[in-house]
């Protein structure tokens, strides 16, 4: 569109005129706040009367301005021109009689000079002349707070309640104000006291209370606060959601449970909080309550509720993995898993939807129940189903992969790894499913070809599969230098794959036997090794300790060396709970293998457990 020249002209003159305007209210703001920070940085330099001119200059310009005129008096202070600040105080509150906090800064002016009772006076009578407005409240206790004088703070507070005729108001402010005296009992009370207010933001009390609440006594405190809170005000829901956050805190998942229920109730909400709290529960092992949570979801929810089946498939697995944290597994407990597994896909079907149940059906079935060929008929028959995504088919295929294996049926085994790796060449999981087929080459005693593989896959973007490749590919190469047979390292690959099948007293058996008949094999180290490691994933720990202690002194220039040092100091640390022990054992790995792959976890994990703020 083309406007006339005369318009364009008119709008020009606009802008121009604008921009003229904008500069000139501007500029003032602009000269002031670099005078500022000129004052300021004089103040820093020690060279005070410099500082309280210009912050007396910036006061004039400014009359409506408390910091500015703060500054200029605390300058004064500070070059010991007590005479000055006192008239410029008395000169402020002849101006502004309002201002109740004048009579702060004249107290804390009378203190310098030694004049206590004059002071005390002058802050007595700002809280006789306050007034019945929140922002003067506030203002004049903020001064008490800056000036340490917490009594006079709460006394001010406490005033500006029966001024407004609002008991509640203000618990905030008095919360903090017991918060820097350290009184963590008033401090609790006048935090719980803020939550009568629906409104109130229960996040930010959580933040502070997570700050100021270490001991187990002030937990307790904080519990019996709350107790009878929730007992004198029923239908607020902010008590109990407190409550459930404190018991959270300590891991008691269980009585947390009990709190988000009653208020899932109280509100009549959709479950939200409870699956939340049953994931917590459940990342922290304590599978009981979980299920527990799970559950009343299930109960209470029915099926038209959007976490029914999330929660049934919860239920399920969090059962499976609590049997399943020890493997010597009753019939019993096999059954009944078993049945409720096969009644969960009897409601819901194999599909794309319940993919990853039946994958973890397939699993218990395979592994646990000692049933692999009902795992690949499960497995196939969701193969069958087209609606499965591109990346769920192949983690799919992976574990029927790894199925037929277990079973025997090598050829199906590196058919269905071969089509991952082609379908996947660039990502992870095809990765994955390249390593797993060089692995399953090399449980099979095709060593050099696996080698091959593993020397490929030194490469992979995937650090934990290169670090794999990379020792097995040592491994190969230095077991098989080291005799005319392949029949010990057969014996030992045969042995890994049975603890894969959790087959472990047939594990233990071969292993024991590959000591018999070759004694003097260098694969003593490594036998060590897996003993140990089926000896932690069956509990027998310390047996897992003995045999990583044998490696350590015996083998310390072997391969596995650095490694069962590492596991030995996660072992004191995450099971046996003996953090010193860990952290020795840690500082050892990183000082003595420097060059280990591990040596940088290492000193990592001996920081935390020293107490270093690690990010």
């Amino acid at each position: 569109m083309r406007y006339p020249t005369m318009h364009l002209s008119v709008l020009t003159s606009a802008i121009y005129l604008s921009l003229a305007l904008f500069f000139f209210i501007l500029l003032p703001v602009v000269g002031s706040t670099q005078e500022a920070s000129l004052a300021s940085q004089y103040y820093r330099n020690g060279e005070y009367e410099k500082a309280a001119q210009l912050f007396k200059k910036l006061s004039e310009k400014n009359q409506g301005s408390d910091y500015y005129f703060d500054n200029y008096i605390k300058a004064l202070l500070a070059a010991e021109d007590i005479g000055s600040a006192e008239k410029a105080v008395k000169d402020q509150l002849k101006k502004f009689p309002e201002k109740v906090q004048l009579y702060v800064t004249y107290g804390s002016v009378l203190e310098q000079q030694n004049e206590l009772e004059k002071a005390d006076k002058q802050y007595e009578k700002a809280i006789q002349k306050l007034p019945p407005d929140v922002s003067s409240i506030t203002r004049l206790a903020n001064a008490y707070n800056s000036n340490r004088k917490y009594e006079l703070a709460v006394a001010t507070y406490e005033k500006g309640r029966k001024l407004l005729n609002n008991e509640a108001l203000f618990s905030t402010n008095l919360a903090q104000v017991y918060r820097l005296k350290g009184e963590k009992e008033k401090m609790i009370s006048y935090f719980l006291d803020a939550l009568l207010d629906p409104n109130a933001k229960i996040s930010s009390v959580q933040s502070t209370l997570h700050r100021e609440i270490k001991s187990e006594e002030e937990f307790g405190l904080l519990k019996t606060a709350l107790f009878q809170r929730i007992n004198d005000y029923e239908s607020n829901p902010n008590y109990p959601e407190l409550l459930s956050w404190t018991y959270i805190q300590n891991k008691e998942y269980r009585k947390a449970f009990r709190q988000v229920r009653s208020i899932d109730r109280m509100l009549a909400e959709n479950g939200t909080r409870v699956y939340q709290l049953g994931a917590l529960a459940e990342d922290d092992e304590d599978y009981e309550t979980a299920m527990e949570a799970y559950q009343y979801l299930v109960d209470d929810k029915g099926p038209g509720s959007s976490y029914y089946v999330n929660a049934k498939r919860s239920v399920l697995r969090c059962k499976r993995k609590l049997i399943m944290q020890d493997y010597r597994l009753t019939p019993e407990e096999l059954s009944s898993l078993d049945s409720e597994y096969k009644v969960f896909l009897d409601e819901f079907g194999i599909n794309s939807a319940t993919a990853k149940m039946t994958q973890e059906y397939a699993e218990f079935v395979a592994l646990y129940a000692d049933d692999v060929k009902r795992a690949i008929d499960l497995l196939n028959l969701l193969i069958q189903n087209r609606g499965l995504a591109k990346d769920v088919l192949s983690s799919v295929k992976i574990d029927l992969a790894d199925y037929y294996l277990i079973d025997g049926n090598i050829w199906e085994a590196t058919l269905l790894y071969s089509q991952v790796d082609k379908d996947h060449k660039e990502e992870f999981i095809g990765e994955l499913a390249r390593f797993k087929n060089a692995k399953f080459s090399y449980f099979t005693g095709d060593f050099e070809w696996a080698q091959a593989q593993f020397d490929i896959l030194k490469a992979a973007t995937s650090r934990l599969i290169s670090n794999d490749a990379i020792d097995l590919s040592v491994f190969i190469m230095d077991n098989l230098g080291l005799d005319t047979t392949a029949v010990p390292l057969s014996m030992f690959a045969n042995a890994e794959l049975l603890a894969y099948q959790h087959k472990y007293p047939k594990a233990l058996q071969k292993l024991d036997s590959i000591i018999t008949i070759y004694p003097d094999h260098g694969l003593k180290d490594d036998i060590l090794y897996t003993q140990a490691a089926i000896y932690k994933d069956t509990k027998k720990y310390n047996k897992a300790v003995k045999a990583y202690e044998t490696i350590i002194s015996d083998y310390p220039e072997e391969i596995r060396a650095d490694n069962a040092l590492y596991n030995l100091a996660e072992l004191y640390e995450t099971v046996l709970q003996d953090p010193e022990k860990a952290k020795s054992l840690y500082e050892s790995l990183f000082i003595d293998y420097s060059n280990s792959t591990l040596a940088v976890e290492a000193r990592k994990r001996f920081r935390i457990l020293r107490g270093d703020d690690v990010q």
